[in-house]
């Protein structure tokens, strides 16, 4: 593990940005990008395609360190270059912005009113080629639909168990049980998850590290506790469908907690937009998201 990576992803202001769709969501966040299906023909071409909007990204002047601390890829991207660097050395020796993996192979069927992830195959493998490529932690989803005791609490155990193979392997995960902003009782739903997540953190080994990803609460500074955790890094919000705006609204009433955001920070990108429009567009996104991650 890169110890000034882990002194700065503990201590320093800023969020995550999340450039991990993968190929189930490649082809929305191109169209949302202006880029429709028509203009590219088979994955090879269409992750191209991504991988030229995350460069565009990437090496805007806006996209920097004093306001973006992290950002999330998803595994052909680490693989890609960026100048002839791999995309992990190029945000980290280039930008000063701690490279990070999606390693989730995307949701299970329903059932006890949650997802649960589908199995990963060949995680070892994979956490092995994110240590080549430096990568410092890890990224994993799984939603929770109803406030179901054991759903919750399935979610929470895969999430640990997962977790703690990549702990393991001297990375960093990020645990995402996601709470579906349209659960019908969010609040209570999130109480039990919280419960679930002190009774494995109080289990861990003493030195493991972990970061948690949630749904911003009903409850205002529900996971102040956590964050005072000895095993938590850090706690990060995802924007889980709300606006921009409306995201950084909610997340400002929570102290501590910073932003994880995609759809919310690309919203208003366009391929047709000049270089010194993109960034401008980019950098009302960044400001106004940091803006909402320092309360």
């Amino acid at each position: 593990m890169n110890k000034e990576q882990l002194r700065r992803m503990t201590e320093d202001k800023g969020f995550i940005a999340a450039l991990d769709q993968s190929g189930g969501s490649t082809p929305k966040a191109l169209k949302a990008y202006g880029i429709d299906e028509s203009a590219y023909h088979g994955d090879e071409e269409m992750f191209t395609l991504v991988h030229k909007m995350r460069t565009r990204i990437i090496k805007s002047p806006s996209f920097d360190k004093k306001e973006i601390l992290a950002a999330i890829l998803f595994e052909n991207t680490m693989d890609r270059k960026i100048d002839n660097l791999f995309t992990a050395d190029f945000l980290w020796e280039k930008k000063g912005i701690i490279p990070i993996l999606k390693v989730d192979k995307g949701l299970a069927e329903e059932k006890n009113g949650v997802q649960l992830m589908k199995p990963i195959p060949n995680l070892d493998a994979l956490l092995d080629r994110a240590n080549e490529r430096h990568i410092f932690g890890t990224k994993m989803r799984s939603v929770i639909k109803e406030a179901n005791e054991t759903g919750i609490r399935a979610i929470i155990d895969q999430q640990f168990e997962i977790g703690l193979e990549i702990v393991r392997k001297g990375l960093v995960p990020i645990l995402e049980p996601e709470v579906d902003i349209h659960c019908p009782d969010k609040a209570k739903a999130e109480e039990i998850m919280l419960k679930e997540m002190n009774a494995h953190l109080e289990k861990l080994p003493a030195d493991a590290k972990i970061m948690f990803k949630v749904t911003i609460p009903t409850v205002d500074n529900l996971y102040e506790g956590i964050m005072k955790d000895p095993h938590v890094v850090r706690v990060v919000a995802l924007s889980g469908g709300y606006t921009q705006d409306d995201a950084n609204e909610k997340l400002a009433r929570n102290h501590g907690l910073i932003a994880s955001f995609s759809r919310a920070l690309a919203q208003d990108l366009r391929a047709s937009q000049s270089d010194a429009d993109f960034d401008a567009v980019l950098k009302k996104a960044v400001d106004g998201i940091y803006k909402a991650s320092i309360t």
